[in-house]
């Protein structure tokens, strides 16, 4: 199963300052809005998006169709395949995509830990 970039989306107290603490392990603002309490920082291909107020955990991230860059890629696995994958192996979904869509969707599962795992298609 192809999953696209990884991320981790870190719920941090002070986003100011979290931006700079990974300013300082060499990450650099790649994208997002400082006013709007997000941003995604990048090293190389690791990735880090950093959300202040918009939800309590950390969550592991996947993008299907994009690299770490955010360049399309040709060849991915669709949102709605990997959802019809998860539920044939019987893993309960937190969130669906709509299946009687195209693009652009998501969905949710926790691991057996309890970690939330985002899987965001945005293509």
């Amino acid at each position: 199963m192809k999953l696209g970039a990884f991320s981790i989306s870190l719920a941090v107290k002070d986003i100011q300052k979290s931006k700079v603490f990974y300013e300082n392990l060499g990450f650099k603002v790649f994208a997002g809005e400082i006013e709007k309490n997000y941003l995604i920082l990048k090293n190389g291909n690791a990735l880090i998006g950093i959300f202040q107020g918009m939800f309590e955990n950390n969550i592991l991230t996947f993008n299907p169709g994009w690299d770490e860059s955010c360049n399309n890629l040709k060849d991915f696995d669709d949102v709605r395949k990997i959802q019809q994958h998860l539920k044939s192996e019987n893993i309960p979904l937190t969130s669906e995509a709509d299946e009687m869509n195209s693009g652009p969707g998501s969905l949710m599962v926790l691991d057996p830990d309890g970690n939330m795992i985002l899987i965001d298609q945005h293509v």
